[in-house]
C-alpha cells in the first residue's frame, strides 16, 4: 500500500498525497470550484482531475519536479525559468476569467489591510518597526492602476513542475483569477530575485521590477504573521522575513 503523505495541512484546507494522486480536502467549496473550472481555462499544462467528491478533489500527479522551493537555491536551469515566464505570458493573454476573484484587489482596500497587519506586527512583537515601515514604503508602488489578467494567484515556485527546461504542470489553481500580472511574477520570484531576469525574458516584454519589488515586500508582510500562527516558519534562511530584511 502506497503511503499517505501531508503535503500541507492547516485549519483551512489540506492536501494529502497517495502515490500518485492527490487529495485536497478544502472547507471552502468556492475554492474548489474556482480550481476545477481555472484548470480547464487555462492555456498552460495542468493536472489531470480524476474525481470531485466534496469536499475533496482528487488529482494526478503532474511528472517533473517542482521549479524550486522557498528558502532553497533552485535547481532549474536558467531556461526553465523562462519557460515558466513564456507560460505566464501565455496566461496572462488569455481571456478573462468568467468570475472576479483572485488577486485583483482594489487597492485603497489592500492598503488599508496592510497598514492594519504592519501595526499587528509592530505591536505583537512579530518584526522591528524599522523593517516594516521600510517595506511598507517599498510596497506603495504596487498601489497603481492595472489592466486584469487571467491571473494563477498563488504562483508559488511548488506550483510549477519541469523537466528540463519544460513545464510538465501548474496547480493549485484556487486563487485563479482577474487579477495583477505582476502580482504572480512577484509570487513567483519571491525569494528568488536572481532569477528574476530570466522569468522577464521568457515572459517577453519589460515589466517595472519596482512594482514587482513592491509586491515582494507587500506579500511577505502580509504573510508573516499568518505563517506564525499557522506552524510555518517565515522565519527560514531565504524565506518572507529574508525578503524584507534584503529591501533594507
Amino acid at each position: 500500500m502506497d503511503e499517505v503523505k501531508v503535503v500541507v495541512a492547516h485549519s483551512e484546507r489540506a492536501t494529502l498525497r497517495v502515490g500518485d494522486v492527490f487529495l485536497k480536502v478544502d472547507a471552502d467549496q468556492a475554492r474548489i470550484d474556482t480550481e476545477v473550472e481555472a484548470m480547464s481555462l487555462v492555456p498552460v499544462p495542468t493536472p489531470e482531475i480524476l474525481w470531485r467528491k466534496p469536499p475533496v478533489l482528487a488529482i494526478a500527479a503532474v511528472p517533473g519536479t517542482a521549479l524550486g522551493r522557498l528558502g532553497e537555491p533552485s535547481s532549474a536551469p536558467p531556461a526553465a525559468w523562462a519557460a515558466t515566464g513564456a507560460a505566464i505570458r501565455m496566461l496572462h493573454d488569455a481571456p478573462l476569467p468568467p468570475w472576479s476573484g483572485g488577486a485583483g484587489r482594489d487597492p485603497a482596500e489592500l492598503a488599508a489591510e496592510l497598514d492594519s497587519e504592519c501595526e499587528r506586527l509592530v505591536t505583537g512583537g512579530f518584526l522591528p518597526a524599522d523593517l516594516v515601515t521600510r517595506n511598507r514604503q517599498v510596497a506603495e508602488a504596487a498601489f497603481r492602476p492595472w489592466t486584469p489578467a487571467f491571473t494563477h494567484g498563488d504562483l508559488q515556485i511548488t506550483h510549477v513542475f519541469v523537466d528540463g527546461d519544460e513545464i510538465t504542470g501548474i496547480i493549485d489553481w484556487s486563487e485563479a483569477g482577474r487579477g495583477d500580472a505582476l502580482y504572480d511574477l512577484a509570487t513567483l520570484t519571491l525569494g528568488h530575485e536572481e532569477h528574476l531576469g530570466d522569468v522577464v525574458a521568457g515572459y517577453g516584454t519589460d515589466v517595472d521590477r519596482d512594482v514587482i519589488r513592491a509586491w515582494w515586500s507587500l506579500r511577505s508582510l502580509l504573510a508573516v504573521r499568518w505563517l506564525s500562527e499557522h506552524g510555518f516558519d517565515p522565519f527560514a534562511p531565504g524565506c518572507e522575513v529574508d525578503v524584507l530584511r534584503a529591501r533594507m
